[in-house]
Protein backbone atom coordinates (compact mmCIF):
# COMPACT_ATOMS: atom_id res chain seq x y z
CA UNK A 1 0.00 0.00 0.00
CA UNK A 2 0.79 3.62 -0.45
CA UNK A 3 0.40 6.76 2.09
CA UNK A 4 -0.12 10.04 0.47
CA UNK A 5 -0.27 13.68 1.75
CA UNK A 6 -0.98 16.87 0.27
CA UNK A 7 -0.94 20.46 1.85
CA UNK A 8 -1.44 24.14 1.43
CA UNK A 9 -3.63 23.83 -1.91
CA UNK A 10 -5.60 27.07 -1.27
CA UNK A 11 -5.18 30.82 -0.35
CA UNK A 12 -6.93 33.26 2.09
CA UNK A 13 -8.87 33.92 -1.16
CA UNK A 14 -10.14 30.58 -1.79
CA UNK A 15 -9.76 27.06 -2.95
CA UNK A 16 -10.29 24.16 -0.44
CA UNK A 17 -7.54 21.17 0.41
CA UNK A 18 -10.13 19.03 1.54
CA UNK A 19 -11.70 19.09 -2.15
CA UNK A 20 -8.26 18.26 -3.88
CA UNK A 21 -8.08 15.36 -2.29
CA UNK A 22 -11.44 14.21 -3.07
CA UNK A 23 -10.20 14.85 -6.56
CA UNK A 24 -7.04 12.93 -5.94
CA UNK A 25 -9.22 10.02 -4.30
CA UNK A 26 -11.22 9.97 -8.21
CA UNK A 27 -8.53 10.58 -10.55
CA UNK A 28 -6.57 7.11 -8.13
CA UNK A 29 -10.07 5.38 -9.04
CA UNK A 30 -9.92 6.22 -12.20
CA UNK A 31 -6.60 4.44 -12.67
CA UNK A 32 -7.57 1.25 -10.69
CA UNK A 33 -6.25 2.00 -7.88
CA UNK A 34 -8.21 1.24 -4.33
CA UNK A 35 -8.80 3.49 -1.06
CA UNK A 36 -8.13 1.93 2.17
CA UNK A 37 -9.95 3.38 5.31
CA UNK A 38 -10.67 6.79 5.66
CA UNK A 39 -9.19 9.90 4.17
CA UNK A 40 -7.77 11.79 6.78
CA UNK A 41 -7.85 15.49 7.56
CA UNK A 42 -5.13 16.40 10.32
CA UNK A 43 -4.99 20.26 12.01
CA UNK A 44 -1.38 20.85 12.43
CA UNK A 45 -0.07 23.83 15.02
CA UNK A 46 -2.50 26.22 14.92
CA UNK A 47 0.31 28.83 16.13
CA UNK A 48 2.22 28.39 12.80
CA UNK A 49 2.94 31.59 10.92
CA UNK A 50 1.84 31.27 7.47
CA UNK A 51 -0.74 28.93 7.89
CA UNK A 52 -3.97 28.86 5.47
CA UNK A 53 -6.58 29.09 7.67
CA UNK A 54 -7.77 26.43 9.77
CA UNK A 55 -4.09 24.94 8.91
CA UNK A 56 -5.18 21.30 8.17
CA UNK A 57 -3.14 18.90 6.07
CA UNK A 58 -4.64 15.77 4.20
CA UNK A 59 -3.66 12.21 3.81
CA UNK A 60 -5.33 9.03 2.34
CA UNK A 61 -4.12 5.00 1.82
CA UNK A 62 -4.27 3.54 -1.57
CA UNK A 63 -3.45 -0.30 -2.49
CA UNK A 64 -5.72 -3.24 -4.34
CA UNK A 65 -8.17 -2.95 -1.97
CA UNK A 66 -9.79 -6.20 -0.40
CA UNK A 67 -12.50 -7.22 1.88
CA UNK A 68 -16.21 -5.50 1.51
CA UNK A 69 -16.50 -1.74 0.59
CA UNK A 70 -17.77 0.21 2.79
CA UNK A 71 -19.90 3.66 1.11
CA UNK A 72 -17.73 7.33 2.59
CA UNK A 73 -18.97 9.51 0.44
CA UNK A 74 -21.09 10.39 -2.96
CA UNK A 75 -18.97 12.36 -6.23
CA UNK A 76 -21.03 13.35 -9.22
CA UNK A 77 -20.44 9.84 -11.25
CA UNK A 78 -21.10 7.49 -8.27
CA UNK A 79 -20.36 6.28 -4.55
CA UNK A 80 -17.31 6.91 -2.77
CA UNK A 81 -16.11 3.48 -2.08
CA UNK A 82 -13.50 2.74 0.51
CA UNK A 83 -11.92 -0.92 1.28
CA UNK A 84 -10.93 -2.27 5.48
CA UNK A 85 -7.72 -3.56 4.04
CA UNK A 86 -5.42 -3.90 1.21
CA UNK A 87 -2.81 -5.59 -0.57
CA UNK A 88 0.20 -3.46 -1.85
CA UNK A 89 0.33 -1.39 -5.21
CA UNK A 90 3.25 -2.30 -7.36
CA UNK A 91 5.95 -0.33 -8.60
CA UNK A 92 4.01 0.99 -11.65
CA UNK A 93 0.93 1.63 -9.78
CA UNK A 94 2.46 3.18 -6.85
CA UNK A 95 4.51 5.92 -9.83
CA UNK A 96 0.75 6.11 -11.47
CA UNK A 97 -0.24 7.11 -8.62
CA UNK A 98 2.00 9.66 -7.73
CA UNK A 99 1.64 11.02 -11.23
CA UNK A 100 -2.08 11.53 -11.07
CA UNK A 101 -2.40 12.80 -7.65
CA UNK A 102 -0.09 15.44 -8.47
CA UNK A 103 -1.59 16.17 -11.61
CA UNK A 104 -4.85 16.61 -9.21
CA UNK A 105 -3.19 18.75 -6.90
CA UNK A 106 -1.90 21.17 -9.15
CA UNK A 107 -4.97 21.67 -10.96
CA UNK A 108 -7.17 22.48 -7.76
CA UNK A 109 -4.03 24.63 -6.43
CA UNK A 110 -4.33 28.18 -6.30
CA UNK A 111 -1.30 28.69 -7.72
CA UNK A 112 0.21 32.00 -8.18
CA UNK A 113 -1.45 33.21 -5.52
CA UNK A 114 0.14 34.65 -1.81
CA UNK A 115 0.17 31.53 0.76
CA UNK A 116 -0.13 29.03 -1.69
CA UNK A 117 2.81 26.34 -2.15
CA UNK A 118 1.57 23.02 -2.75
CA UNK A 119 3.06 19.99 -1.79
CA UNK A 120 2.65 16.37 -2.00
CA UNK A 121 4.26 13.52 -0.33
CA UNK A 122 3.72 9.52 -0.91
CA UNK A 123 5.76 6.85 1.12
CA UNK A 124 4.92 2.77 1.62
CA UNK A 125 4.20 3.33 5.28
CA UNK A 126 3.07 5.65 7.77
CA UNK A 127 6.39 8.23 9.08
CA UNK A 128 7.33 8.08 12.37
CA UNK A 129 4.93 9.30 14.77
CA UNK A 130 7.14 12.40 16.05
CA UNK A 131 6.74 13.66 12.81
CA UNK A 132 3.22 14.83 13.66
CA UNK A 133 3.89 15.87 17.40
CA UNK A 134 6.67 18.44 16.20
CA UNK A 135 4.28 19.99 13.41
CA UNK A 136 1.42 19.93 16.07
CA UNK A 137 3.16 21.54 18.57
CA UNK A 138 6.27 23.83 17.39
CA UNK A 139 8.03 24.98 13.89
CA UNK A 140 9.75 22.28 11.49
CA UNK A 141 12.39 22.77 8.57
CA UNK A 142 11.25 21.61 5.35
CA UNK A 143 14.46 20.42 4.47
CA UNK A 144 14.58 18.13 7.37
CA UNK A 145 11.25 16.81 6.29
CA UNK A 146 11.92 16.01 2.89
CA UNK A 147 15.07 14.17 3.76
CA UNK A 148 12.83 12.02 6.14
CA UNK A 149 10.52 10.97 3.30
CA UNK A 150 13.36 9.97 1.60
CA UNK A 151 15.12 8.09 4.16
CA UNK A 152 11.65 6.24 4.51
CA UNK A 153 11.33 5.45 1.24
CA UNK A 154 9.20 8.26 -0.08
CA UNK A 155 9.23 10.78 -2.65
CA UNK A 156 7.97 14.52 -2.35
CA UNK A 157 7.09 17.13 -5.05
CA UNK A 158 6.04 20.77 -4.01
CA UNK A 159 5.60 24.19 -6.11
CA UNK A 160 6.72 27.37 -4.16
CA UNK A 161 8.27 28.00 -1.08
CA UNK A 162 8.19 23.71 -0.45
CA UNK A 163 6.57 24.71 3.13
CA UNK A 164 3.81 22.33 2.22
CA UNK A 165 6.10 19.64 2.92
CA UNK A 166 5.94 19.97 6.39
CA UNK A 167 1.79 19.21 6.52
CA UNK A 168 1.87 16.81 3.90
CA UNK A 169 4.01 14.53 5.58
CA UNK A 170 2.46 15.15 9.04
CA UNK A 171 -0.63 14.08 7.77
CA UNK A 172 1.01 10.75 7.14
CA UNK A 173 2.42 10.53 10.50
CA UNK A 174 -0.50 10.48 12.34
CA UNK A 175 -1.22 7.47 14.29
CA UNK A 176 -5.56 8.26 14.52
CA UNK A 177 -5.50 8.20 18.14
CA UNK A 178 -8.87 9.81 19.74
CA UNK A 179 -10.21 10.24 16.07
CA UNK A 180 -13.23 12.20 15.63
CA UNK A 181 -14.94 12.38 11.98
CA UNK A 182 -16.03 14.99 10.14
CA UNK A 183 -18.89 14.48 6.60
CA UNK A 184 -18.10 17.62 4.66
CA UNK A 185 -20.41 18.74 2.03
CA UNK A 186 -19.74 20.34 -1.24
CA UNK A 187 -21.38 23.07 -3.44
CA UNK A 188 -21.40 23.37 -7.15
CA UNK A 189 -19.03 25.66 -8.80
CA UNK A 190 -21.99 27.79 -9.31
CA UNK A 191 -22.80 28.03 -5.92
CA UNK A 192 -19.17 28.90 -4.60
CA UNK A 193 -19.16 32.36 -3.43
CA UNK A 194 -22.88 32.98 -3.03
CA UNK A 195 -24.64 33.11 1.06
CA UNK A 196 -24.80 29.45 2.71
CA UNK A 197 -28.50 28.93 3.46
CA UNK A 198 -27.99 26.41 6.39
CA UNK A 199 -30.42 26.52 8.84
CA UNK A 200 -30.04 26.56 12.46
CA UNK A 201 -33.13 25.03 13.38
CA UNK A 202 -32.03 21.91 11.18
CA UNK A 203 -28.88 21.16 12.95
CA UNK A 204 -30.53 22.11 16.25
CA UNK A 205 -32.74 18.84 15.25
CA UNK A 206 -29.66 16.99 14.15
CA UNK A 207 -28.31 17.38 17.14
CA UNK A 208 -30.92 16.46 18.99
CA UNK A 209 -31.01 13.01 17.46
CA UNK A 210 -27.94 12.48 17.14
CA UNK A 211 -25.72 12.95 20.29
CA UNK A 212 -22.32 12.22 18.33
CA UNK A 213 -22.46 15.66 17.00
CA UNK A 214 -20.23 18.33 18.58
CA UNK A 215 -19.83 21.94 17.80
CA UNK A 216 -22.56 22.68 15.42
CA UNK A 217 -23.44 26.06 16.84
CA UNK A 218 -23.22 28.07 19.13
CA UNK A 219 -26.01 29.27 21.39
CA UNK A 220 -24.31 32.26 23.36
CA UNK A 221 -23.57 33.76 20.11
CA UNK A 222 -26.21 32.65 18.00
CA UNK A 223 -23.55 31.40 15.05
CA UNK A 224 -23.82 28.16 12.80
CA UNK A 225 -20.43 27.31 13.33
CA UNK A 226 -20.57 24.14 10.28
CA UNK A 227 -20.16 26.65 7.67
CA UNK A 228 -17.05 28.72 6.45
CA UNK A 229 -16.95 32.24 5.53
CA UNK A 230 -14.80 32.11 2.72
CA UNK A 231 -15.47 31.82 -1.34
CA UNK A 232 -14.50 27.66 -1.28
CA UNK A 233 -16.39 24.49 -2.42
CA UNK A 234 -17.30 23.53 1.01
CA UNK A 235 -21.33 24.04 1.87
CA UNK A 236 -20.66 22.60 5.43
CA UNK A 237 -19.22 20.30 7.43
CA UNK A 238 -20.55 18.12 10.37
CA UNK A 239 -18.16 16.88 13.50
CA UNK A 240 -19.16 13.78 15.28
CA UNK A 241 -17.53 10.89 17.84
CA UNK A 242 -18.17 8.17 15.14
CA UNK A 243 -18.60 8.23 11.59
CA UNK A 244 -21.78 5.80 11.49
CA UNK A 245 -24.29 8.51 11.98
CA UNK A 246 -23.09 11.42 9.76
CA UNK A 247 -24.37 10.05 6.65
CA UNK A 248 -28.14 10.08 8.69
CA UNK A 249 -27.37 13.51 9.76
CA UNK A 250 -26.70 14.56 6.66
CA UNK A 251 -30.37 13.76 5.41
CA UNK A 252 -31.51 16.18 8.12
CA UNK A 253 -29.73 19.32 6.80
CA UNK A 254 -31.09 19.90 3.80
CA UNK A 255 -29.78 23.85 2.63
CA UNK A 256 -29.00 23.30 -1.17
CA UNK A 257 -27.98 20.77 -3.59
CA UNK A 258 -25.08 18.93 -2.56
CA UNK A 259 -21.90 17.89 -5.59
CA UNK A 260 -20.40 15.64 -3.41
CA UNK A 261 -19.78 14.65 0.16
CA UNK A 262 -16.63 12.56 2.03
CA UNK A 263 -16.21 11.40 5.51
CA UNK A 264 -13.12 12.10 6.87
CA UNK A 265 -11.27 10.70 9.99
CA UNK A 266 -9.26 13.94 11.98
CA UNK A 267 -7.63 15.01 15.20
CA UNK A 268 -10.41 17.42 15.58
CA UNK A 269 -10.89 17.81 19.61
CA UNK A 270 -8.62 15.77 20.68
CA UNK A 271 -6.18 18.82 21.81
CA UNK A 272 -2.87 17.39 20.34
CA UNK A 273 -1.27 20.44 20.27
CA UNK A 274 -1.08 20.63 23.66
CA UNK A 275 1.95 19.77 25.76
CA UNK A 276 2.92 20.29 29.41
CA UNK A 277 5.52 22.59 29.11
CA UNK A 278 7.56 24.64 32.27
CA UNK A 279 7.22 28.38 31.45
CA UNK A 280 11.36 28.48 30.89
CA UNK A 281 10.73 26.42 27.75
CA UNK A 282 7.86 28.63 25.79
CA UNK A 283 8.96 29.71 22.54
CA UNK A 284 7.22 31.37 19.84
CA UNK A 285 4.57 29.27 17.78
CA UNK A 286 4.33 26.55 20.20
CA UNK A 287 1.81 25.66 21.82
CA UNK A 288 1.36 24.18 25.79
CA UNK A 289 -0.76 23.58 28.94
CA UNK A 290 1.09 25.76 31.81
CA UNK A 291 0.59 25.92 35.45
CA UNK A 292 1.14 28.36 38.06
CA UNK A 293 -0.60 31.00 40.36
CA UNK A 294 -2.04 34.18 39.69
CA UNK A 295 1.23 36.86 40.17
CA UNK A 296 -0.42 40.13 39.96
CA UNK A 297 -4.63 41.75 39.86
CA UNK A 298 -5.89 41.06 36.77
CA UNK A 299 -6.25 44.35 34.03
CA UNK A 300 -8.62 44.95 31.25
CA UNK A 301 -7.24 46.11 28.19
CA UNK A 302 -8.43 48.01 24.70
CA UNK A 303 -11.48 45.81 23.05
CA UNK A 304 -12.64 44.02 26.57
CA UNK A 305 -9.55 41.39 26.34
CA UNK A 306 -8.13 40.81 30.15
CA UNK A 307 -4.81 40.02 31.01
CA UNK A 308 -2.22 38.81 34.12
CA UNK A 309 0.58 37.43 34.85
CA UNK A 310 1.08 33.54 35.70
CA UNK A 311 3.92 32.88 37.92
CA UNK A 312 5.51 29.54 38.39
CA UNK A 313 6.93 29.10 42.10
CA UNK A 314 9.48 26.35 41.72
CA UNK A 315 11.47 27.99 38.67
CA UNK A 316 10.41 32.26 39.80
CA UNK A 317 9.27 32.57 35.55
CA UNK A 318 6.55 34.47 34.82
CA UNK A 319 4.32 34.99 31.98
CA UNK A 320 1.84 37.22 30.93
CA UNK A 321 -1.61 35.81 29.59
CA UNK A 322 -4.36 36.99 27.81
CA UNK A 323 -7.53 36.49 27.66
CA UNK A 324 -9.74 37.55 23.77
CA UNK A 325 -12.95 39.49 24.24
CA UNK A 326 -14.78 36.82 21.81
CA UNK A 327 -13.96 33.77 24.30
CA UNK A 328 -16.51 35.11 26.02
CA UNK A 329 -16.00 33.25 29.29
CA UNK A 330 -12.58 33.68 29.54
CA UNK A 331 -12.31 36.70 30.35
CA UNK A 332 -15.66 36.96 32.28
CA UNK A 333 -13.28 34.91 34.38
CA UNK A 334 -9.84 36.04 34.70
CA UNK A 335 -11.50 39.20 35.79
CA UNK A 336 -12.66 37.58 38.84
CA UNK A 337 -9.48 35.85 39.24
CA UNK A 338 -7.27 37.29 42.84
CA UNK A 339 -3.52 37.43 43.36
CA UNK A 340 -2.71 33.79 44.78
CA UNK A 341 -4.94 32.11 42.63
CA UNK A 342 -3.87 28.20 41.43
CA UNK A 343 -4.84 27.58 38.10
CA UNK A 344 -3.59 25.29 34.64
CA UNK A 345 -4.28 27.21 31.31
CA UNK A 346 -3.49 26.04 27.98
CA UNK A 347 -3.06 28.10 24.80
CA UNK A 348 -0.04 29.10 22.89
CA UNK A 349 2.24 31.79 22.01
CA UNK A 350 2.64 33.39 18.51
CA UNK A 351 5.34 35.70 17.59
CA UNK A 352 5.47 38.19 20.78
CA UNK A 353 6.09 36.87 24.55
CA UNK A 354 2.15 36.55 25.71
CA UNK A 355 0.75 33.46 26.01
CA UNK A 356 -2.88 33.35 24.37
CA UNK A 357 -5.65 31.75 26.53
CA UNK A 358 -7.55 28.81 25.12
CA UNK A 359 -8.47 27.30 28.46
CA UNK A 360 -7.88 28.17 32.32
CA UNK A 361 -8.61 25.26 34.78
CA UNK A 362 -9.21 27.02 38.01
CA UNK A 363 -7.74 24.77 40.65
CA UNK A 364 -7.67 26.56 44.06
CA UNK A 365 -8.59 30.59 45.34
CA UNK A 366 -7.31 32.61 47.67
CA UNK A 367 -9.91 33.18 50.32
CA UNK A 368 -12.33 35.88 48.98
CA UNK A 369 -12.68 38.24 52.03
CA UNK A 370 -12.75 42.12 52.22
CA UNK A 371 -12.87 44.28 55.55
CA UNK A 372 -16.21 45.89 55.98
CA UNK A 373 -16.68 49.70 56.63
CA UNK A 374 -15.95 51.11 59.95
CA UNK A 375 -18.80 50.36 62.03
CA UNK A 376 -21.79 53.55 62.89
CA UNK A 377 -22.23 54.60 66.49
CA UNK A 378 -25.32 53.29 67.50
CA UNK A 379 -26.08 56.50 69.71
CA UNK A 380 -25.67 59.26 67.51
CA UNK A 381 -25.04 57.01 63.52
CA UNK A 382 -21.49 58.61 62.78
CA UNK A 383 -19.23 56.54 61.18
CA UNK A 384 -16.38 55.61 63.84
CA UNK A 385 -12.19 55.67 63.34
CA UNK A 386 -10.15 53.13 63.83
CA UNK A 387 -7.63 53.40 67.03
CA UNK A 388 -5.05 51.50 65.28
CA UNK A 389 -4.65 47.40 64.74
CA UNK A 390 -6.39 45.66 66.87
CA UNK A 391 -7.17 48.52 68.80
CA UNK A 392 -11.00 48.74 67.78
CA UNK A 393 -12.62 52.02 67.12
CA UNK A 394 -13.49 55.35 68.20
CA UNK A 395 -16.67 57.30 67.52
CA UNK A 396 -15.93 60.97 66.25
CA UNK A 397 -18.98 62.65 67.85
CA UNK A 398 -19.33 61.09 71.07
CA UNK A 399 -16.30 59.46 72.00
CA UNK A 400 -17.94 56.42 72.66
CA UNK A 401 -15.42 53.18 72.09
CA UNK A 402 -15.99 49.68 70.46
CA UNK A 403 -13.83 46.51 70.63
CA UNK A 404 -11.90 45.29 67.13
CA UNK A 405 -14.30 43.23 66.64
CA UNK A 406 -17.02 45.50 65.74
CA UNK A 407 -16.25 46.20 62.06
CA UNK A 408 -17.15 42.48 60.03
CA UNK A 409 -15.25 40.66 57.69
CA UNK A 410 -17.46 40.05 54.62
CA UNK A 411 -17.49 37.45 51.60
CA UNK A 412 -16.83 38.48 48.41
CA UNK A 413 -19.92 37.11 46.33
CA UNK A 414 -18.36 37.17 42.97
CA UNK A 415 -15.38 34.50 43.77
CA UNK A 416 -15.56 31.84 40.74
CA UNK A 417 -16.17 28.37 41.07
CA UNK A 418 -13.53 25.91 40.88
CA UNK A 419 -13.74 23.90 37.24
CA UNK A 420 -12.62 23.97 33.99
CA UNK A 421 -13.57 26.77 31.98
CA UNK A 422 -13.29 26.48 27.88
CA UNK A 423 -13.99 29.36 25.42
CA UNK A 424 -17.25 29.75 23.79
CA UNK A 425 -17.77 27.20 20.69
CA UNK A 426 -17.74 30.09 18.31
CA UNK A 427 -14.23 31.01 19.38
CA UNK A 428 -12.48 27.48 19.82
CA UNK A 429 -9.43 25.87 18.19
CA UNK A 430 -10.40 22.76 15.61
CA UNK A 431 -7.69 21.04 18.15
CA UNK A 432 -9.17 22.35 21.13
CA UNK A 433 -10.51 19.65 23.17
CA UNK A 434 -13.92 18.84 23.33
CA UNK A 435 -16.43 19.75 26.26
CA UNK A 436 -20.02 19.75 27.02
CA UNK A 437 -21.78 23.45 25.77
CA UNK A 438 -22.59 24.85 29.27
CA UNK A 439 -24.34 28.32 30.63
CA UNK A 440 -20.54 29.35 32.01
CA UNK A 441 -18.29 27.64 29.65
CA UNK A 442 -17.32 25.38 32.65
CA UNK A 443 -16.89 21.66 32.43
CA UNK A 444 -15.03 18.81 34.70
CA UNK A 445 -11.00 19.13 34.97
CA UNK A 446 -9.70 18.38 31.42
CA UNK A 447 -8.35 14.78 31.08
CA UNK A 448 -8.03 14.73 27.55
CA UNK A 449 -4.44 15.49 27.19
CA UNK A 450 -2.24 12.40 26.79
CA UNK A 451 1.26 11.79 27.31
CA UNK A 452 3.38 11.11 23.76
CA UNK A 453 6.74 10.57 22.01
CA UNK A 454 7.96 14.35 21.95
CA UNK A 455 11.45 13.63 20.93
CA UNK A 456 12.85 14.68 17.61
CA UNK A 457 12.63 12.55 14.48
CA UNK A 458 15.78 10.78 13.17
Amino acid sequence: MSWLGIDDTDSPSGGCTTHVLTEVIRAAGAAGIDLIGYPRLVRLNPNAPGRTRGNAALSARFGVGTGPPKRIGEFPDGPLLSFPSGAPLSVGASRELLEVAWKAVLAGSRIGEAGTDPALVIVPSLLPSSLYWEAVRTQIDPAKVESLVQRNGGAARSEGSGEGIVGAAAAVSWRAIGATWELIAYRSSDATGARRPVSASQLAQAERRYPELFQCQDLRTRRVLVSPHTPCPILYGLRATVPDRLPKALELVAAEPIERWAIFQTNQGTGDHLSHLPLGTLRPYSSAQIHGVVADAPTVVRGGHWKFHLLERVSGEQVECIAFEPTKTLPRLVRQLRQGDSVRAWGGIAEGPTFRLEGIELLRTVPRTDPAPNPRCPDCGARARSLGASRGFRCVECRRKFPPESRAIRTDPAAPKLGTYHPTPSARRHLAPRAPETADGRSSPLRLLRRARTDLYR
